[in-house]
């Protein structure tokens, strides 16, 4: 039995060889919803982080990779219906950022309605440096 025919009876995941090339670039736990894309400015990075507030989100920039972590407990309890909830929500990613950005200017973080929206400024083009020949 060659390799794809044990993956199609005995393994319900494909092979990680296979997969390498579709892996994504960013990787967490809890909801998935992470969105990187640029424009001829910056490079925007968006994360999903429903039910946090922005005390509750821990944002770092480090060595070219960004984390967004983000953690809430919740308990709640009413001895006269013997009810108690205890329930806890946790977000991370990591994501290596893109392009040339500009790492002398703070990136912009901002927060509304469960999403965190990241924005990192791009270096200036170099345009080239026309130098004088001196005759002599």
């Amino acid at each position: 039995m060659d390799g794809k025919m044990l993956q199609k009876y005995f393994f319900p995941f494909p092979f990680f060889e296979e997969e390498e090339e579709r892996w994504p670039t960013a990787s967490g736990f809890g909801s998935q919803d992470l969105s990187v894309y640029e424009d001829e400015k910056s490079v925007f990075v968006e994360a999903s982080l429903p039910g946090l507030t922005p005390e509750e989100v821990e944002v770092t920039f480090q060595k070219g990779v960004l984390t967004i972590s983000g953690n809430k407990k919740e308990e709640e309890e009413d001895k006269k219906r013997k009810y108690y909830r205890r329930a806890s929500r946790m977000y991370s990613y990591r994501v290596a950022i893109p392009g040339n950005i500009d790492e002398t200017q703070e990136p912009l973080a901002e927060f509304k309605n469960g999403i965190m929206k990241i924005s990192f400024p791009k270096q200036k083009k170099a345009e080239p440096k026309k130098i004088p020949i001196k005759k002599g």
